[in-house]
C-alpha cells in the first residue's frame, strides 16, 4: 500500500471556496494557511454535462470557468490532491460517444460501452434479471441512435436524470476502457496528482442474472489491475463504494483505502439518542485503514450502508430529526432494495452542523471523535465553515443536494474564519496535524454507553485523550506537553 500523510484533509469543489481554482489557492494561503497538511480532494474541475462534474467530457481539460491544469499543478505543489476518475462512465457528449454514435461500430471506440447484447445474448433485458439489479433509475439502459445506419441501440447507463441519459456506462473489462484509464492515469501523475477517488467502481460489472452491483469476483479482478497501474505512477487509490458494510470489510481486507461511511451516522445518532453504545461497538471492530468524513457532496449514509447495524426504529429517530431541521433524503430507487418495512432512506441530505441544531460545541465534540477515530480525517468545505442548509438553492435548482453545496463568496469567508465554530475546529484540525500520539498506538475504554474514552501514545513523551460524556455530548481534550505535564486543549 502506498505512503500516505496520516494528517486532515479538506474536500471542495473547484468553485466552492471563491469561485475558481486560483482564488481556491488563495483562500487556502490567506485564511487556512497550513491547516490542510493531509491534502486536497477537488471535486471534479473537468467540463462536464450534468451532476455538478460527475458527467465528464473529458478528463484532459480543466472546465473554464474554474481555471486550467496550471492552476492544478500550481496547487498540487503545495499540496497533495486527490481528484476523481468517475470509473463508470462518460459523459453523452464525449469525443468517445460521439465517435461511436457517428461511426457505429466501425469506430474505434464501439468497444468502450456496453450494448445490451454484451450482457443479454439476444440484446432483450429479461423482467427477473431487471428486477434484481441495484437501479438508480427507472431502466438501467438508454436508447440511442446510430447515425450511419440508422439503427437503433440500447446502450447502459446506471445514472442520469434525463432519457436517454447523459451518462453512459463504459466496460471497464474491453482493452480500450483500459487504454483511456491508462492516459488518464499518465495525464493526472504528470500534473501532480496523489490521490484518485474511483467514483461509483461498485457499478462498473454488468453481468446476467447478477444485482450488477459489486459482482466478485470480476470486480476484484478489475481492482488489481488497475491498483497496478496506479502503483507505478506513486497514486493512492480510493475506491467509493456506498454498500452493504462487508463490503468496505472485504475490501479492506484486501488492503484497500476505504471510506468510512458508517461513521457519519453513527456520531449523529449517538447526538441525537444521548447514547454511545452503537459507536462504541462500531469501533471495536472496524478496520483502520479507512478515510473518515462527517459530511459530504451526497449525504449521511443510510441505506444500505447501515443494514444489519442499525434498526429501522432508531434510524427513523435519526432521520426525522434531520428532516425537522431542513433535511431532504435521497431514497433507494429498486423496491428490492429497501427494507421489508418499506424503510428506503438512502441518504439525509443536510449540512452536519444544522443536522446537530447548530450547536458549536457539540459539533466540535463530533469532529472530535472524527479526529480521534483511527483512519484518515477529511473535512468538507461546507462543514469547515460551519454551513447551514441551504434551502434557497435547493428551491431554486430543485437539486436536493445542494443543501449542503453553498458556493462561498470571498466576503462570506473572511467573515465567516472568525466564527465560534471555524475557528475552534482549526484549533482542533492543527492539533490532529502536529501532535505526534496520533502516529502512535490507539486505545478505548468504553462505560455502557454514556463516556467513551479515545486514547492515542507515542513512547516515550506523547499522549493524548478524548472523553466524550455522551448525556451532554460534551467533551474534554488532555494531553501531554513538552514538560510531560497533563494539559487541556481548549477549544
Amino acid at each position: 500500500m502506498s505512503a500516505i500523510k496520516n494528517k486532515v484533509q479538506l474536500i471542495t469543489y473547484p468553485d466552492s471556496m471563491g469561485g475558481d481554482l486560483k482564488t481556491l489557492e488563495f483562500v487556502l494561503e490567506k485564511h487556512f494557511n497550513g491547516l490542510f497538511e493531509g491534502g486536497i480532494h477537488i471535486l471534479p474541475p473537468f467540463p462536464s454535462t450534468g451532476d455538478r462534474g460527475f458527467a465528464p467530457v473529458s478528463y484532459f481539460e480543466i472546465e473554464p470557468a474554474f481555471g486550467d491544469w496550471n492552476d492544478v499543478k500550481k496547487l498540487s505543489q503545495k499540496f497533495d490532491l486527490m481528484l476523481d476518475l468517475m470509473v463508470n462512465h462518460i459523459s453523452q457528449n464525449s469525443v468517445y460517444v460521439k465517435d461511436f454514435l457517428d461511426h457505429g461500430y466501425a469506430s474505434a471506440f464501439s468497444d468502450l460501452f456496453i450494448p445490451l447484447e454484451k450482457v443479454w445474448e439476444d440484446g432483450l433485458s429479461k423482467n427477473e434479471d431487471i428486477e434484481k439489479i441495484f437501479l438508480r433509475r427507472q431502466k438501467p439502459f438508454s436508447k440511442y441512435k446510430l447515425k450511419t445506419t440508422g439503427e437503433e441501440i440500447h446502450l447502459w447507463t446506471t445514472f442520469g436524470k434525463t432519457d436517454p441519459s447523459e451518462q453512459v456506462d463504459m466496460d471497464v473489462q474491453s482493452p480500450v476502457a483500459k487504454q483511456l484509464f491508462r492516459e488518464i492515469f499518465r495525464h493526472f501523475a504528470s500534473m501532480g496528482v496523489r490521490y484518485i477517488r474511483l467514483d461509483a467502481v461498485g457499478y462498473i460489472i454488468k453481468k446476467a442474472g447478477t444485482s450488477c452491483f459489486f459482482v466478485e469476483p470480476e470486480i476484484y479482478d478489475f481492482l488489481t489491475w488497475i491498483r497496478q497501474l496506479a502503483d507505478n505512477l506513486g497514486i493512492v487509490l480510493l475506491p467509493e463504494v456506498h454498500a452493504h458494510h462487508s463490503i468496505q470489510q472485504k475490501l479492506s481486507a484486501k488492503t484497500f483505502w476505504i471510506y468510512d461511511f458508517i461513521l457519519p451516522y453513527m456520531i449523529l445518532e449517538s447526538y441525537i439518542l444521548k447514547d454511545g453504545k452503537r459507536l462504541a461497538e462500531y469501533l471495536l471492530n472496524r478496520p483502520a485503514n479507512q478515510f473518515t468524513m462527517l459530511d459530504c457532496h451526497d449525504g449521511i449514509p443510510v441505506k444500505p450502508d447501515l443494514d444489519g447495524l442499525v434498526s429501522t426504529e432508531d434510524a427513523r429517530v435519526v432521520v426525522d430529526h434531520c428532516v425537522k431541521r431542513g433535511a431532504n433524503l435521497s431514497k433507494v430507487f429498486s423496491e428490492k432494495h429497501q427494507s421489508e418495512d418499506g424503510f428506503d432512506v438512502h441518504q439525509i441530505r443536510c449540512t452536519y452542523f444544522s443536522a446537530m441544531d447548530g450547536n458549536v460545541r457539540a459539533y466540535l465534540t463530533a469532529r472530535a471523535l472524527q479526529f480521534f477515530i483511527p483512519g484518515i480525517p477529511q473535512v468538507y468545505y461546507v462543514g469547515l465553515m460551519g454551513g447551514l442548509n441551504d434551502t434557497d438553492c435547493v428551491a431554486k435548482t430543485g437539486e436536493g443536494r445542494e443543501i449542503n453545496r453553498h458556493n462561498y463568496s470571498l466576503e462570506e469567508i473572511k467573515t465567516g474564519v472568525n466564527s465560534d465554530v471555524v475557528m475552534g475546529l482549526m484549533k482542533l484540525i492543527r492539533f490532529r496535524n502536529e501532535y505526534p500520539a496520533f502516529d502512535g498506538s490507539f486505545s478505548m475504554q468504553v462505560d455502557d454507553g454514556s463516556f467513551l474514552e479515545l486514547s492515542w501514545k507515542a513512547e516515550p513523551h506523547f499522549a493524548c485523550s478524548l472523553r466524550v460524556d455522551f448525556s451532554r455530548f460534551d467533551h474534554e481534550i488532555r494531553y501531554l506537553d513538552e514538560d510531560q505535564t497533563w494539559c487541556t486543549l481548549e477549544i
